[in-house]
């Protein structure tokens, strides 16, 4: 007969309960795989751009990203971002302005308003887990433009920064928006990391700085102009 008043029995039943539902969620984490690449290996060459969900409407960055985003559509790339409001929101209005590829891959949050209305309806597709979502930028983005933005957008930037590193993807181009929100991390980067060997000369070549919408698009047209853009391989 089984003692259920022994601590020690109680947290290995409830440990092996929570394994239980570990297992039952591959199957849902299967399908978010399965529905973002049926759904993003249709769009074609894409860049991403993202920043805070926190940018209002006629902040400069938020109008520099729809700038940017309908300079990317003009030279032929659809736009992918979170789905969500801020320099999400403006660079898929930039796309829809020029009646480009604007993709929007979101997340549940409790405190996002949920998919922006400037994403295209086939082109939308939502995820419960983060991870799941980040390989699909990973995988289906030619080139990230990052504008400022928290934890998110850093977590999205050094992940694909990490993944570039150890090869894991091929290079992509990588732009920073704004030098201003940008040199105190870059400047971090070269005199902390750099000086202490943590990273390499080679690794700091992996982005650019600019302020420049212009640039930033030449900076990923001039990278393809050698290769032609395809998936990452992410697995």
């Amino acid at each position: 007969m089984t003692d259920n008043s022994n601590p020690e029995h109680l947290k290995r039943r409830q440990y092996q309960e929570g394994n239980n539902k570990d297992i039952w969620s591959v199957f849902k984490i299967m399908g978010e795989l399965v529905d973002g690449f049926d759904t993003l290996y249709k769009v074609g060459p894409c860049v991403s751009i993202f920043g805070s969900a926190r940018t209002k409407p006629g902040d400069k960055y938020y109008e520099l990203a729809v700038e940017t985003g309908e300079l990317i559509t003009k030279k032929g790339f659809g736009v992918i971002t979170g789905g969500g409001p801020g320099i999400m929101e403006a660079g898929n209005k930039g796309a829809a302005q020029e009646q480009g590829r604007s993709v929007g891959l979101g997340i549940e949050l409790p405190f996002e308003q949920g998919m922006n209305k400037y994403v295209n309806k086939e082109y939308s597709v939502d995820f419960n887990y983060f991870f799941v979502r980040k390989v699909m930028f990973v995988k289906y983005a030619q080139g990230f433009i990052v504008f400022p933005g928290g934890f998110g957008t850093l977590d999205e930037l050094f992940e694909s920064l990490t993944l570039i590193q150890t090869h894991k993807i091929s290079q992509i181009p990588i732009v920073l928006f704004g030098s201003e929100y940008w040199s105190g991390l870059v400047d971090w980067i070269n005199r902390t990391m750099k000086e202490a060997g943590t990273v390499s000369e080679k690794d700091t070549n992996l982005f650019h700085v600019t302020d420049s919408k212009e640039t930033a698009v030449d900076i990923i047209c001039d990278f393809y102009d050698k290769k032609d853009p395809k998936p990452n391989f992410y697995f």
